[in-house]
């Protein structure tokens, strides 16, 4: 038999101990590294300044959660500590670049709510108001939903509870409704309404004879008023005729205004002619002053002419 060949030995390799050291080195930078650039992206090397922020407790609160300011986180809790007057103190680092959000008017909350975790958040009502100082310190205006339900439950309790008391048998309600039902049965007895005010049906029958009574009364007054009133001889027969007799002295008088206005037209036209004859006599009263007048001359003439006649007066006639 041939025996076999055996397999040819590996050859070492070479500067095995530096290649593994160089290893050793590269994953160590890559390691510390990673861990810098992590601290570099939470910003562990940013400039920061400090927030204080105090409130009765801290739940819900816890290490590296941000404050938000308008939906965006501008600084990220950094300690939680328990002060010397009982309260709880969360220390608060925000970076240099958004701390002119902050305001010494700026207020800070709590929201605590069913469902999620808690959110610090940041509100500034004045822009305008000088900036927030590092180190200062504010209260935690803390608005947790989960402490209302014991009070809600304590309210819904007390409701039930008053509305039980309201519903019960024996309560005023109760006793209010047998009052209207007692009511609703006197309205609907034989008596109705009258019974139900007179108090007992004997009383109520003698208010209902009343009644009638008084109503057939009321139509015989209403009869004798309807008769005495527009009846052949009544009220409204009379006043016919009068206002018949009226309307006839009302036409006399419309013809008698007529007859005046057509007088008045005549002495209207009178009048112009007595104007006219005025007018007239005057005229010819300048012509008989003018005659006057030659006439009195011509005397003059004859007298002056005639010297034997020394008397010159003229008697006309």
């Amino acid at each position: 038999m041939n025996e076999p060949t055996p397999a040819p030995e590996a050859s070492p390799v070479r500067n095995a101990e530096f290649k593994a050291a160089l290893l050793l080195v590269l994953m160590f930078v890559l390691v510390a590294g990673t861990a810098v650039y992590l601290l570099y992206a939470r910003g562990a090397f940013e400039a920061t300044q400090r927030l204080v922020l105090t409130a009765d407790d801290s739940d819900g609160v816890g290490v590296g959660m941000d404050v938000t300011y308008a939906g965006f986180p501008i600084g990220r809790v950094q300690r939680i500590e328990l002060g010397k007057d009982g309260k709880a103190r969360v220390l608060v680092d925000v970076p240099t670049k958004d701390a002119h959000w902050l305001r010494n008017s700026s207020i800070f909350t709590l929201e605590r709510g069913l469902v999620g975790g808690a959110k610090l958040r940041a509100f500034s009502g004045i822009p305008t108001d000088p900036p927030l100082a590092d180190g200062a310190t504010r209260e935690l205006l803390v608005g947790d939903v989960a402490a209302e339900i014991p009070r809600l439950l304590n309210s819904a309790k007390e409701l039930l509870q008053n509305l039980s008391n309201l519903t019960a048998s024996d309560s005023a309600l109760g006793a209010s409704l047998e009052n209207v039902k007692g009511v609703t049965e006197r309205l609907n007895g034989p008596g109705g309404a009258m019974g139900f005010i007179a108090g007992e049906d004997k009383k109520a029958q003698e208010l209902l004879r009343n009644a009638n009574s008084l109503i057939l009364k009321a139509d015989k007054l209403i009869g004798n008023a309807d008769s005495r009133v527009f009846g052949k001889d009544g009220v409204m027969t009379d006043t016919q005729a009068a206002v018949k007799q009226m309307n006839g002295l009302l036409a006399d008088a419309r013809d008698s205004l007529k007859k005046l206005d057509a007088v008045l037209a005549e002495a209207q036209a009178v009048g112009a002619n007595a104007r006219v004859a005025t007018q007239d006599l005057g005229a010819l009263r300048g012509d008989v002053d003018a005659n006057l007048r030659k006439i009195e001359q011509l005397i003059n003439e004859i007298n002056r002419k005639w010297p034997f006649k020394r008397e010159t007066e003229i008697k006309l006639p």
